[in-house]
């Protein structure tokens, strides 16, 4: 699912590639309990920390980078378990469209809960007019582009 945006720039949903998923949910959807990846060896470890399913660090760089896009049936129950996630997402396209609000919900919930999005900002957003809403949404839209750009073009050496 993707959204355009005021240049026609797409931009991304969590439902995308297998490896735009994945980034998605090691992005937003990491487990609060396990600490924060800096790298393929620690993503791997983590996963195989929670679920028992022994990932190794090149089948998680694979799978993030798009090199391999059909993996085992294990290999993906692990990672729906670890995300919290039903194992559909990682399907059809059909059944991972079904789960992609509910995760956006869920991941803007936790930037709630932590304070990283400010929740007087949400309730302004709510009370403003439909035509500045709109406005807004397209601002948000034009710089979620430009970060997806900007974070697609640099090269991003914690997925080593």
């Amino acid at each position: 699912m993707a959204q355009q945006g005021p240049n026609e720039e797409t931009v991304l949903s969590p439902s995308t590639t297998l490896a735009q998923k994945l980034e998605w949910l090691i992005q937003n959807m990491w487990p609060a309990d396990a600490s924060p990846p800096r790298n393929n060896v620690e993503t791997a470890a983590a996963i195989a920390a929670k679920t028992g399913e022994d990932i190794s660090s090149t089948t998680v760089w694979k799978l993030r980078t798009g090199r391999q896009d059909n993996p085992q049936l294990k290999t993906l129950t692990a990672l729906a378990h670890f995300f919290g996630v039903p194992i559909g997402y990682f399907g059809f396209e059909s059944e991972a469209d079904q789960v992609d609000d509910d995760l956006t919900f869920k991941a803007l919930r936790r930037e709630l809960d932590t304070g990283t999005v400010r929740s007087d900002v949400l309730r302004a957003l709510v009370e403003l007019s439909p035509d500045t809403r709109w406005i807004i949404d397209e601002m948000i839209l034009s710089v979620a582009a430009a970060d997806h750009r900007r974070r697609r073009d640099r090269p991003n050496r914690d997925q080593r």
